[in-house]
């Protein structure tokens, strides 16, 4: 016992045993009482050099013999430094987030928003880490990139639904913009094809560039004549729109039809290559340019692109009265073409038809009221809305 006394290296809470009677064994922090100890051993010289002790300064120890020819002398060191429970650092840690939280000043609710968000990410970490340790999740993954993105189609739709959601309060800039036409011409010309075939080839990303092109003809000729991309100010009669219900079954029409063509046509790689497609991508290249000349002379003969100066008798106008509608079907009507879809080509068509028919209508009515007889004199000479010869 008092050797383990003698070679302890912690002093004890207080030496001093008049008042407390009981003494420290650290590091096994425990306690024996000094009563415990035999009469007989309490007068010991240890003891009464405990009990002459009143701080740990004045702790003494006489000198220990040594043994003849022993090298060896053991070295007791006592340390003035005491280890509590507030030097715990995991509870100064602890102490620390509690004061953090405290500043925060959160209720209870917002507490029990913060511990649940907390779990949430929590759990979503430890699944993104179970995922990115597991082998078989890297192979299906190279599987889906290898076939069809579908995670990159859902993240284009989350993307331009957030896009046209700020253009539809007039807050969406340029790159925004590009969001939306990308994402909708995603999911009508390459998520159809793939989600039928299990994979992409061929005609799907011809058109997805396709549709590109054609869309920004306005936006190319707005560069060309005002030197930017930006639309200008002008009289709002002039953005005829049709009902909000006609654009949306509108809008509904057309998807459904380019689904129906992905579903109507065989596989992808059952498609005649060569010299047959020849006559498609002739009707590619007259589509666009029927769109392109269409607009510009339309811009040419119009104030800010919008408000039309006059009535525009020249190039595709010679053959048809809203040649950039037509134009528009005969667009979908290649890609119905290219798959192999023939009722989806009427089908899309058709819906077309309905819905450019009564834009039109209200956009002649508009016509007469500004040219009068000059736009009812253009009319009578040409007869077809759509399509020359036919409608």
């Amino acid at each position: 016992m008092e050797a383990v006394l003698l070679c302890s290296k912690v002093v004890p809470r207080r030496t001093p045993l008049e008042g407390n009677r009981k003494f420290s064994l650290r590091h096994f922090n425990k306690h024996l009482k000094c009563n415990s100890l035999p009469a007989s051993s309490r007068n010991t010289p240890l003891l009464r050099s405990f009990e002459a002790i009143k701080g740990p300064s004045s702790l003494r120890f006489p000198p220990s013999p040594v043994r003849k020819g022993s090298s060896f002398l053991p070295k007791c060191s006592i340390s003035t430094s005491t280890v509590s429970g507030s030097d715990n650092p995991l509870l100064s840690k602890f102490r620390q987030l509690v004061n953090k939280v405290t500043h925060l000043k959160l209720n209870p609710l917002d507490a029990v928003k913060l511990t649940l968000l907390l779990s949430i990410l929590t759990l979503a970490a430890k699944k993104v880490v179970t995922l990115a340790f597991n082998p078989f999740f890297w192979m299906y993954f190279s599987w889906t990139w290898l076939f069809w993105p579908w995670f990159i189609a859902l993240g284009l739709a989350g993307y331009g639904t957030y896009c046209f959601r700020k253009h539809w309060l007039g807050q969406a800039n340029a790159f925004e913009q590009l969001g939306i036409v990308t994402s909708v011409f995603t999911w009508l010309t390459l998520v159809p094809p793939a989600y039928f075939n299990g994979y992409l080839e061929g005609w799907p990303f011809v058109f997805f560039l396709a549709y590109h092109y054609f869309f920004f003809f306005n936006v190319t000729v707005r560069k060309r004549l005002y030197g930017d991309y930006y639309a200008r100010n002008h009289d709002p009669k002039w953005d005829v729109d049709t009902p909000l219900w006609s654009r949306v079954l509108f809008g509904v029409g057309v998807v459904v039809g380019h689904w129906l063509a992905a579903f109507e046509g065989p596989e992808l790689h059952r498609l005649p290559g060569g010299w047959v497609n020849v006559g498609i991508w002739g009707l590619i290249v007259v589509t666009m340019l029927m769109h392109y000349d269409s607009t510009l002379y339309l811009a040419r003969y119009s104030e800010k692109v919008v408000v039309p100066t006059d009535v525009v008798q020249f190039g595709p106008y010679r053959w048809v009265r809203h040649p950039i509608y037509a134009s528009t079907m005969l667009l979908f009507a290649a890609y119905c073409t290219a798959l192999r879809a023939p009722l989806s080509l009427l089908f899309l068509v058709g819906v077309c038809l309905v819905y450019y028919s009564k834009k039109a209508k209200m956009e002649e009515e508009l016509m007469v009221e500004s040219f009068g007889q000059r736009y009812l004199d253009y009319a009578d000479k040409v007869r077809h809305k759509f399509i020359p010869f036919v409608y």
